[in-house]
């Protein structure tokens, strides 16, 4: 209950904030002290709870800038266990392991987090390997955790409805909760794996280690050779290299975002192992995001229409990505982003951050009654990660180029796929569904004229009719940007 109360003291500090002195004051000391407790408490109750941290920091609407710098620190490193407790579920999972392991480093472990251990092995064909140990009982444990959080989310919706309207806890939870999933079954994250090996195949400077063996408590793969892209030299790679293998990086995962809708959540340095001369590899696939076909082409209409600097359709697009709730000021929100919008748009290449932009506009639209898909946050949050990763070994790519090259292709992808057989017959039943009724409605609007016997009534629309109409009407917006931002992304390549 603390740590709830030092996180509130940080929203209500954020809703209050003013402008940044240029030196701490007693109360901003005080603050920080604070923030800094809850950083270390959540490391201390374990991994869920360092994921809704995380999560958190990435949320400017919800919690101050002195508690986001703090929980931006969080990891999840713990202090080794002996392997001891670990070779019994070893047993217990892979009772051959024994014998298909020729070697295990029980002495110094690779990593050790609040979930698993991880070890470096010797298979008995003598490849390299590492096994990943889940702790003992730790499932359990956060699956209390989960539904101890949901308890607390209800309560609180129940208790501010108006609040819950705008953010939706207990939608924000549940996206935590899907995405560790495969921490807690590591047959999960072995199949979010095997997935990404198909896709990393359309890239030639990047790879996924291969999956070995897998239960849902341990999990054997290759070894992932060199180092973390946060420890690597940039002068030991050509700078052909860097490049490459930065810009396959961004396309990966803008290809997980906008056409697979399956992204790794959590691409930061540590998760990126790159060697000179060797594709780079990336790791640890326990937090997994998956989003809709509708998110995706959304988010995109909202990326595009920030990199052509126009604002209203960045504030047209971002509620779509939500909904307006009713005590929405959706004229504020446009003013807000023909302030920002252009801001961003005139940063150079080098500065501009999908992942910090994303935070910026969510910010702004929950402070105008704009309810925005808990999903955002993950996606800002994977933004923001594998920028930060690409820029330690590609400090001088353009994001944006990036983003634009993919598109072309990415575009492509979700245009084949809106002009389906599929896609077609279900437009096509949304039409002749909501078509029946807006002709039931005109027929009677045509008769009440002829008798001279009209009355208007706002919201006479809102039965199934409308709603289908509605949705075949957003649909034919969307494919429509989609068609416009296909010929952009087309034309700027010229």
């Amino acid at each position: 209950m603390d740590v709830a109360g030092n996180i509130a003291a940080g929203a209500v500090s954020r809703q209050s904030a003013g402008s940044e002195p240029t030196q701490d004051t007693p109360v901003e000391d005080k603050e920080r002290r604070r923030a800094r407790a809850v950083r270390v408490a959540l490391e201390r109750l374990g991994p869920f709870y360092v994921k809704l941290g995380q999560i958190l920091s990435t949320r400017p609407d919800l919690v101050s800038d002195v508690l986001i710098d703090e929980l931006e620190k969080l990891h999840d490193d713990v202090t080794p266990s002996p392997f001891g407790e670990f070779a019994a579920i070893l047993d217990q999972e892979i009772p051959s392991w024994r014998l298909r392991l020729r070697t295990i480093d029980v002495v110094k472990p690779l990593g050790s987090a609040s979930l698993a251990q991880v070890y470096r092995v010797t298979m008995d064909d003598g490849g390299d390997a590492v096994v990943k140990i889940q702790r003992p009982r730790i499932r359990s444990q956060v699956l209390q955790d989960m539904k101890k959080m949901r308890r607390v989310a209800r309560l609180v919706g129940r208790l501010a409805p108006r609040f819950n309207e705008l953010i939706d806890l207990d939608a924000m939870l549940q996206v935590i909760f899907n995405g560790m999933q495969p921490e807690l079954d590591f047959t999960l994250e072995a199949q979010n794996m095997v997935d990404a090996r198909r896709v990393v195949k359309e890239f030639k400077h990047l790879t996924v280690p291969k999956v070995i063996d897998a239960t849902p408590r341990v999990l054997v793969q290759t070894l992932a050779p060199g180092v973390s892209i946060g420890d690597a030299d940039p002068n030991a790679f050509s700078g052909k290299e860097r490049k490459k293998i930065g810009r396959d990086l961004l396309a990966f995962m803008y290809r997980g975002y906008f056409s697979e809708h399956v992204f790794h959540a959590d691409p930061h340095p540590g998760n990126i192992f790159v060697h000179p001369g060797k594709k780079a590899n990336i790791i640890d696939w326990g937090m997994v995001g998956k989003i809709d076909r509708h998110l995706g082409m959304v988010l995109i209409l909202v990326l595009l229409s920030i990199a052509q600097n126009d604002a209203p359709a960045t504030a047209r697009s971002w509620i779509e990505l939500g909904h307006a709730t009713s005590r929405a000021d959706l004229h504020g929100f446009s003013g807000d982003m023909s302030m920002l919008i252009p801001k961003i748009s005139s940063a150079s290449l080098e500065e501009l951050n999908f992942g910090v932009t994303l935070s910026t506009i969510l910010m702004y639209a929950t402070r105008r009654g704009v309810h925005t898909s808990p999903h955002i946050s993950l996606l800002g949050k994977s933004f923001a990660n594998v920028e930060g990763s690409v820029r330690n070994l590609a400090p001088e790519l353009s994001m944006v180029d990036v983003f634009e090259d993919a598109m072309v292709e990415i575009m492509g992808d979700l245009f084949s796929e809106v002009l389906s057989k599929k896609q077609a017959a279900r437009f096509a039943l949304d039409l002749v569904i909501g078509g029946t009724s807006a002709l039931d409605y005109l027929r009677k609007i045509t008769r009440d004229l002829n008798n001279r016997d009209v009355t208007i009534q706002l919201g006479v629309l809102k039965g199934r009719g409308y709603q289908e109409v509605g949705h075949a009407a957003n649909m034919m917006y969307i494919g429509l940007g989609i068609l416009i931002a296909w010929v952009w992304t087309l034309r700027t390549r010229r």
